[in-house]
This record gives structure tokens, C-alpha cells and sequence, in this order.
């Protein structure tokens, strides 16, 4: 199950998701958040389309925490996925019009490992508490849009 979230000029229709405005301030999202979990391992799987981006610095895939951002797969206008706390770069290639497949596999109090296109790219530690996946597009702080993200092939596993 999930909600969506729809902030500023955020919008959300089916598994497109829309940044409409160029502002980097403020709360601009539009998101599907899921339901939380806190024990075992939460595997997400999707393919995102960027189809059209005039800003940067978009948050495409975030495992939280619920006391805060834990992870956040965000993208830069040349194509550069990165991970936002720490900038580590995790792949180049997500331009528009290409489809980039995205697979994180959490292991709660372990690690969290990020995949892109089936090659592991970033594994970082993780603590135990609750948890929760969310994607879409959302401006990071130091972000803007317009972005506009298509999605597909949503599934989840646990174990």
C-alpha cells in the first residue's frame, strides 16, 4: 500500500511525477510513500524515464528513516546519479529519454545496497528502526525543477 504526496508544484498522475516550477526553495515533491517496515530485508525494484528536465538535482528513490532521510538516489541535469548524503557518484547515464532500472536491497541494521541496471553500485551501513521506501520526484536543497519522471515496474520483495 501507498499514499501519495503532492507538494508546491508537485503533481502525480498514475507513475508519471511532475515538478512543474524552477523555484529551489520551498517543498516541491511528488512521491508514492510506502508502508513502514522494521526488520528483515525490503528489496525495491523500478525503471525511471526522465522525459523531460530543465532543472537538477532531483531525488528520484529514497529509503528513509522515520526519524529522517537515510538514503536518496537523486540525479543532476548532465545524467549523473548520485546519492545526496555524502555525493558519492552511484552512475552517469540517466539522461532523458533513457531508462535506468533501480533495485535497492535494505537489510535492516545491516547494510543497503543500490543497484543500477542489475551492477551494484553503493552499499552503505545501515542502523535498525523503521523504515520506508518512497519515489517520484522531489527538489533536494540545493535542487530545482522542472523535472518530469516516468516510472514503471514497481515491485517489492521481503524476506
Amino acid at each position: 500500500t501507498f499514499s501519495v504526496q503532492q507538494r508546491g508544484c508537485g503533481k502525480v498522475s498514475g507513475l508519471t511525477f511532475t515538478l512543474t516550477c524552477s523555484t529551489g526553495s520551498g517543498d516541491q515533491r511528488a512521491e508514492r510513500r510506502y508502508a513502514t517496515y522494521s526488520g528483515g530485508t525490503r528489496q525495491f525494484e523500478g525503471s525511471f524515464r526522465i522525459t523531460s528536465m530543465s532543472g537538477s538535482r532531483i531525488s528520484l528513490k529514497q529509503t528513509f528513516k522515520t526519524t529522517g532521510p537515510f538514503f536518496m538516489l537523486a540525479v543532476e541535469r548532465g545524467g549523473r546519479l548520485y546519492a545526496v548524503h555524502g555525493g558519492d557518484t552511484i552512475a552517469t547515464g540517466a539522461t532523458v529519454g533513457a531508462t535506468v532500472r533501480v533495485n535497492t536491497v535494505h537489510q535492516v541494521g545491516t547494510r543497503h545496497r543500490t543497484y543500477i541496471n542489475g551492477s551494484l553500485k553503493h552499499t552503505v551501513s545501515s542502523p535498525s528502526g523503521d523504515f520506508y521506501d518512497k519515489f517520484g520526484s522531489y527538489r533536494t536543497a540545493s535542487g530545482n525543477g522542472p523535472v518530469t519522471t516516468v516510472w514503471s515496474g514497481i515491485r517489492f520483495w521481503r524476506k
